[in-house]
């Protein structure tokens, strides 16, 4: 992790601005900030933050406190963004920071897939900061706008049809089922999921659940080798958003764990049904490549997406993951 500060000067440039933009589009560079500071790259945070500017947008305007009287009244209310971050900014101010997400996670959870599963995205970028080095000013407001995003695009998904799954994470998103209608957003696309394959519902135990959580984020990077295609962007997701949630389990009570589970496996197995291609590719190989090369592959790309599934892949560490990783940057445009 960032020891020279560069990580918390990213961030406070980027606390002047709001967690979308365009009204709809996510601001990534609070995620693509910190895992190029995670990945020992300090001296490119600010290059590649100066690339992004242009889309960032001013903070929104506030339209009335959060309370805690009245927070359901706001919860899943997208105008409501920045009134939700001031409100996280004075918990974690006077709460520790553990205790401020252990009480809100299982609040926040069930409403993860709102904001194409980026505000839990970012959530995770900020607590895996938070767990490797110094609670700083800055990295705390970085959990508050996460937290405050994620509330404000709060969305649950229910009623969906348990179908047959499998044994393993892969074989459980290969017997996911694609969407008949294909057409529009993420928000429109997931109003049309409603099955999802038995895979997770069993589990009760804590280490269980952690070990397939685990899993999980193996089996969706390495999917993305060979189903990337389906949609280069939209697909990064089914395995970073669990990645965000196998990041958070440290810092949570164990009791949360697998209800924890149980909502990433939801978010992969939901994207993998809105954007599944119509057949597979041949995965190729890595070769000899390094993980440190192909962070840097990434990091020359610049793409956002890019960046957070290499730091997912590299999180996985086999060569199916790099080819992942790899898969990615052949797929998406590079960053102008």
């Amino acid at each position: 992790m960032d020891t020279t500060g560069t990580l918390d000067e990213a961030l406070q440039r980027l606390h002047a601005s709001g967690p979308e933009r365009l009204g709809r589009l996510t601001n990534h560079a609070p995620m693509a900030v910190e895992a190029l500071a995670a990945n020992g790259r300090p001296e490119a945070v600010h290059r590649w933050l100066d690339g992004y500017a242009s889309r960032l947008e001013e903070f929104p305007s506030a339209v009335e406190p959060v309370t805690d009287a009245d927070w359901r009244s706001a919860l899943g209310d997208p105008r409501r963004a920045a009134d939700w971050i001031v409100y996280f900014g004075r918990a974690l101010a006077e709460r520790p920071w553990r205790e401020v997400l252990a009480l809100w996670w299982p609040r926040l959870l069930p409403g993860m897939y709102g904001g194409s599963t980026h505000p839990v995205i970012r959530v995770g970028h900020a607590v895996r900061t938070l767990l490797a080095g110094e609670s700083t000013g800055p990295r705390l407001d970085e959990l508050a706008h996460g937290l405050g995003y994620w509330a404000a695009r709060h969305r649950s998904v229910t009623g969906l049809a348990p179908v047959a799954g499998a044994d393993s994470a892969g074989a459980a998103l290969d017997a996911v089922r694609p969407i008949a209608e294909r057409k529009g957003g993420f928000p429109d696309r997931l109003g049309n999921v409603t099955s999802e394959p038995v895979w997770a519902a069993s589990v009760t135990d804590p280490d269980e659940a952690h070990r397939r959580l685990t899993e999980l984020v193996r089996a969706a990077t390495h999917r993305y080798a060979t189903h990337g295609h389906g949609d280069e962007t939209m697909l990064v997701h089914a395995a970073t958003a669990p990645n965000a949630v196998l990041r958070t389990l440290p810092a949570l009570p164990r009791d949360l764990w697998v209800p924890s589970l149980r909502a990433a496996w939801t978010a992969s197995a939901a994207v993998t049904a809105m954007y599944a291609p119509d057949a597979p590719v041949a995965p190729v190989p890595p070769g000899q490549v390094t993980p440190d090369e192909v962070f840097e592959r990434a990091m020359a790309h610049g793409d956002e997406h890019v960046i957070k599934l290499t730091d997912t892949a590299l999180d996985v560490g086999d060569g199916q993951a790099l080819a992942a990783a790899l898969r990615a940057i052949g797929l998406i445009e590079p960053m102008r």
